[in-house]
């Protein structure tokens, strides 16, 4: 088996596996976990297929920008587990509907596509692998991006930092109830007041 092969069902098994684990946990933060796991499996497919630009912004925007704000949102409204009152079977067919919907709408991109066109006889199998010498476009975008936009672009990890740093300030929960000492008033005490004698009797 070639290692193209090879690669591609196992990124497709991870992505599949994980999409269903995404929509099947209760833990909110699990599912947006998993969801991160699925951007970059797809990421790694189209990484595989050569387009290499798309591979990287989903990265980039997905799992760097998205998925990371959806974490957040879960950590700030405080969600452990949803509620389960309502039973697996009442859901079916409202997801039976989203199904159709969805398949109805992918038969007719198909049905409007050409696909006798896009036929070929000889396949022409090329590997990435004798092509990684090459120069590709991801190399053409960075060295715009560090050199032209270098400003923007760490303008842009600023913004995301202090939105991070916020976020994490925001869902931390400080006790009321834990004592703790007073450093100015320890050190503003006078050296007479800070001993006392006690006369005990016998």
């Amino acid at each position: 088996m070639q290692i193209d092969i090879f690669l591609f069902i196992a990124f497709s098994t991870f992505t599949l596996i994980a999409s269903i684990m995404v929509i099947s946990l209760s833990n909110a933060v699990h599912s947006v976990l998993f969801l991160i796991l699925v951007f970059c499996n797809v990421a790694s497919l189209l990484l595989l297929f050569g387009a290499e630009f798309l591979s990287f912004m989903l990265l980039i925007v997905y799992v760097g920008a998205i998925a990371v704000l959806f974490l957040f949102v879960v950590m700030m409204l405080n969600i452990k587990k949803t509620s389960m009152n309502q039973s697996f079977f009442s859901i079916i067919p409202i997801g039976i509907i989203i199904f159709l919907i969805l398949f109805s709408q992918l038969s007719g991109i198909l049905g409007v596509l050409d696909i006798s066109n896009l036929k070929q006889d000889n396949l022409i199998w090329t590997s990435w692998i004798s092509e990684s010498s090459n120069i590709t476009n991801i190399q053409v975008i960075g060295n715009i991006l560090y050199t032209k936009y270098c400003f923007l672009f760490i303008l842009s990890g600023l913004i995301l930092l202090v939105a991070m740093i916020g976020a994490i300030v925001l869902t931390m929960h400080q006790r009321t109830d834990v004592q703790k000492q007073k450093i100015e008033l320890q050190l503003n005490r006078a050296f007479a007041g800070s001993l006392k004698f006690i006369d005990l009797r016998k």
